[in-house]
């Protein structure tokens, strides 16, 4: 598949603001999975200076500062062209010892993963693990598949525009959430069952007749598989039709644009997603 996507932010300011310097994770990443044929950044006020950079986690990202000048918006325009590879997401053969959890990652694979082996005590995602675990005989592809589906059969899709993650115990509690929900209650029931998660941020094609929104799901690491995507509110393992811009242990390293201001006053802010299939 072959996608042409456009993300604009817009922040607009009560009263004039001086701009702080501002993180962009807005660049899709390119690798086996898909590949970014074009990538262009637009971003007014003109910054000072742009420079690319690779973050600790291999993301490929943007940090832009500005001259003191005080403005009263500020508008980012990403434009990609993404090709997709995947067409099938089970083209894997897993090492016999990751056939059947828990996993016991070898010390050199352990000591890379760990951030995302690392969960705080989710009594109810661990709840749902061990459920899921025992009634699959720990087999590891069927616990994913499983956990995915449950998520996405018992919980409603529920549009959160803004605001951090729900903790597991409410997304499972209230069988409700949106996107970025889902994925932290999928990655905390993953690493309950020392399967190690991360998240992702991206964008899934949709319903072109729908609002189209940047997306979240998450990845487990699988030995001889390398890093899988799941994406428990749609029910689907990720293929062709996801597009993801970066990954992290933490939701908070995901976010599309992070920055501040000096002004103190009230911010507005609009996003616009646009992805089109390209013939």
């Amino acid at each position: 598949m072959r996608y042409q996507i456009s993300h604009v932010t817009r922040y607009t300011y009560a009263q004039p603001a001086i701009l702080e310097p501002h993180v962009l994770r807005l660049r899709p990443r390119s690798d086996g999975f898909q590949s970014l044929d074009s990538y262009q950044l637009q971003v007014e006020p003109n910054p000072l200076e742009i420079t690319q950079l690779l973050d600790a986690e291999g993301d490929a990202i943007a940090k832009c500062w500005w001259s003191p000048q005080s403005t009263a918006t500020l508008s980012i325009t990403a434009i990609s062209t993404v090709t997709t590879h995947i067409t099938n997401p089970f083209n894997y053969l897993l090492e016999p010892w990751a056939t059947e959890g828990p996993i016991d990652y070898p010390s050199s694979i352990r000591t890379a993963l760990a951030p995302y082996l690392d969960h705080t005590s989710a009594p109810a995602a661990t709840q749902l693990a061990h459920e899921i675990a025992v009634a699959v005989d720990w087999n590891t592809v069927e616990f994913l598949s499983t956990l995915n589906q449950r998520i996405y059969d018992q919980c409603d899709y529920q549009e959160r525009p803004t605001g951090p993650p729900w903790p597991p115990e409410i997304t499972w509690g209230r069988k409700t959430g949106s996107c970025r929900d889902f994925v932290v209650l999928f990655m905390a029931a993953c690493r309950a069952a020392g399967l190690a998660a991360r998240f992702v941020s991206g964008y899934e094609q949709g319903d072109p007749a729908c609002e189209q929104t940047l997306h979240a799901w998450a990845e487990v690491y699988l030995p001889g598989a390398g890093w899988r995507g799941y994406d428990p509110t749609l029910g689907l393992v990720t293929c062709d039709r996801h597009v993801a811009l970066v990954t992290s242990y933490q939701p908070r390293s995901t976010v599309p644009v992070s920055g501040t201001h000096r002004s103190g006053c009230a911010t507005t802010l609009t996003t616009e997603v646009s992805i089109k299939l390209i013939v």
